[in-house]
């Protein structure tokens, strides 16, 4: 039986290439593609797919990290691979404590996606090789990566930015206002400003300057 797969990506030409890629596979077929966060959550509780390639970045008001979560909440069977552009260590531990079964990177070659999906889809692990050597080190067979990314993002790291509160540093980065963030990231001014008040607090800085600067020094996050 094919592997069903869905392709969730606000960029339509990412979205035709990945397909274009995986209908040349006789056992994986593509059974949707969504835009934005919303149409994800609805269409994966619907089709029930078997792998979820999943972008973080989503519009729609819900991103691809909010999708994640949502879907572990409510025991969906789905396993996610995120396909994102985001190497930051973050990211990554993140979307694994949320129930992501893979984590790759855009340019990731045709052959490594269709290696993780049909690891992912048989219930192991695939994370991008840089990433999974630097963060992991090296992954066992029987470890539990969901389990181990939580007791990472515990072991002393309360500190830790979340991958919001990096998307919002990314638009100070850009020189965006406090309503200009909250459009980019289809949240309210409030949410913005609570984004920013546990910024400032895990960081110990006192505005968004000194967050970036501190940020940046440190290679927490890089600039497009």
């Amino acid at each position: 039986m094919a592997i069903r797969v869905m392709i969730a990506d606000d960029h339509v030409l990412l979205r035709q290439g990945i397909k274009r890629v995986l209908n040349f596979e006789e056992d994986i077929e593509v059974v949707g593609e969504t835009g934005d966060g919303q149409e994800t959550m609805a269409r994966t509780l619907v089709l029930q797919p078997d792998v979820l390639l999943l972008d973080i970045n989503m519009p729609g008001g819900i991103s691809g990290l909010d999708v994640a979560k949502q879907l572990q909440t409510v025991k969906c069977d789905t396993k996610i691979i995120a396909l994102t552009i985001h190497d930051n260590d973050n990211y990554v531990i993140e979307m694994l404590k949320n129930g992501a079964s893979g984590y790759l990177l855009k340019d990731v070659e045709p052959d490594m996606l269709i290696k993780a999906i049909h690891i992912v889809n048989n219930g192991g692990v695939f994370i991008y090789p840089e990433l999974e050597e630097r963060i992991f080190g090296c992954i066992r067979d029987d470890d539990n990566i969901n389990e181990k990314a939580k007791a990472l993002w515990r072991s002393g790291r309360s500190g830790r930015l979340t991958a919001r509160e990096l998307d919002v540093l990314s638009c100070i980065a850009k020189g965006f206002s406090n309503q200009e963030i909250a459009k980019t990231l289809f949240v309210s001014e409030k949410t913005v400003k609570n984004h920013l008040t546990n910024i400032f607090r895990k960081l110990d800085v006192g505005d968004r300057t000194q967050a970036l600067i501190y940020v940046l020094k440190h290679n927490i996050m890089k600039l497009d």
